[in-house]
């Protein structure tokens, strides 16, 4: 783990937006315009590892 992960210590959210990406967000902010918070929050690790085993297709969905 890198001194930058170990130092970040705050809060995350996961979001996802219409074409099914995922991404994360600071919990002590409003997901940004265009994307959804899944209500799961914890530290960076945590949120990057729930996206690892949601997220099993990259490729956004096609809008219809």
């Amino acid at each position: 783990m890198s001194s930058d992960e170990e130092e970040d210590r705050r809060p995350y959210q996961v979001v996802v937006n219409a074409a099914g990406q995922y991404s994360i967000w600071f919990d002590a902010s409003p997901a940004p315009s265009g994307w959804t918070a899944t209500g799961k929050t914890g530290s960076k690790a945590e949120c990057l590892s729930y996206i690892e085993e949601v997220w099993v297709d990259m490729r956004p969905r096609p809008h219809p």
